[in-house]
């Protein structure tokens, strides 16, 4: 009586190097994920879930794609993963068949899980139920319990949920959508995976749940905390109870040695002092925001649109972003 999973979230799979980092970025992924194949088949492991942005965009190179495609395919494990934001286009989930994710999906090289679906797991004597959420631009709005809020079947041992969103542990800053653990604690899945948060919370419990968030496998956000964070996977054992521990990835170096500590303090001081325009001008009320992230985050959380008008305002956005897209050199 034993199932076992390995899980990792946010590897944002790009060809360039970002400019916070000393190092060859793309040859630093390649080699994370040959550690993850490794660790899958040391471990033994029966699955492997992935919390979503696979890619830093939907439409990434089909060079890059390919190299990737047969390294995961290399895993020898099934797959099961939710779109993050970055592997759609304009935060509509319904974009994922003309994405470079989709076309992993379509080739049979892992399993998207669907907004509906309830997968049953079974090894011997161990069942276990898999949900998830891709991200959605309501995910972190007040439907947030649609999506990290889930019923158990009956009968089943374990339930597990994905989930792409910002959920915290504690209040972020103003101006960002956010989910606290305390929310959806009464959920009935005894684990929530969690990604989209690249800081990520570890292994947290309560109660009898835990919520689960290691950090994105790679260091690219603009904090200077990410020197000193150790990006890892989690291993999960599942018999007579539940069973979690972190891994860290012994390929990923010491953050001074690849990450630019100048670089990252210029953009925390850009960081902050967006943030502090952002509430100048949010208390003022007279600026009109054109930021197409900030646009469509306007839509969701404008309570006087109907859903019809909000999802189709989002498809009209999701169309030219991807017409947008096409025209764009990957090395920009």
């Amino acid at each position: 009586m034993l199932m076992k999973f390995l899980f990792f979230t946010d590897s944002h799979i790009r060809g360039t190097t970002p400019k916070n980092r000393k190092d060859n970025f793309y040859e630093t992924l390649k080699l994370k994920f040959q550690e993850i194949k490794d660790i899958a088949q040391r471990l033994n492991v029966d699955y492997i879930l992935h919390g979503g942005d696979w890619f830093d965009r939907p439409d990434i190179s089909p060079s890059i794609v390919r190299e990737f495609a047969v390294i995961i395919k290399g895993f020898q494990r099934p797959i099961y993963t939710v779109p993050g934001n970055h592997d759609i286009y304009g935060h509509n989930p319904d974009t994922i068949g003309r994405t470079m994710l989709g076309l992993l999906e379509g080739t049979g090289i892992l399993n998207l899980i669907n907004y509906d679906d309830e997968i049953i797991l079974k090894k011997d004597s161990v069942s276990v139920q898999l949900t998830g959420k891709a991200y959605n631009y309501e995910i972190d709005s007040d439907q947030y319990k649609k999506y990290y809020v889930i019923k158990k079947q009956e009968g089943v041992d374990y339930a597990i949920n994905i989930v792409h969103g910002m959920l915290l542990q504690k209040p972020f800053y103003e101006g960002i959508q956010y989910t606290l653990l305390d929310d959806i604690k009464d959920t009935e899945a005894d684990i929530t995976f969690a990604g989209h948060y690249h800081s990520g919370f570890g292994i947290k419990q309560i109660g009898s749940k835990y919520f689960i968030n290691p950090g994105s496998i790679v260091r690219i956000s603009s904090s200077l905390t990410e020197i000193s964070r150790r990006p890892m996977v989690v291993f999960v054992r599942l018999d007579d109870g539940i069973h979690v521990e972190t891994i860290e990835l012994q390929t990923a170096l010491p953050g001074d040695e690849v990450l630019d500590r100048e670089k990252l303090e210029a953009a925390k001081d850009r960081t902050l002092k967006l943030h502090q325009f952002y509430q100048s001008i949010s208390a003022s009320g007279e600026y009109k925001k054109i930021d197409i992230s900030e646009l469509i985050e306007e839509i969701a959380a404008n309570d006087e649109l109907g859903r019809d008008v909000k999802e189709e305002a989002l498809r009209r956005i999701a169309i030219a972003r991807e017409s947008f897209s096409t025209g764009q050199d990957e090395n920009e």
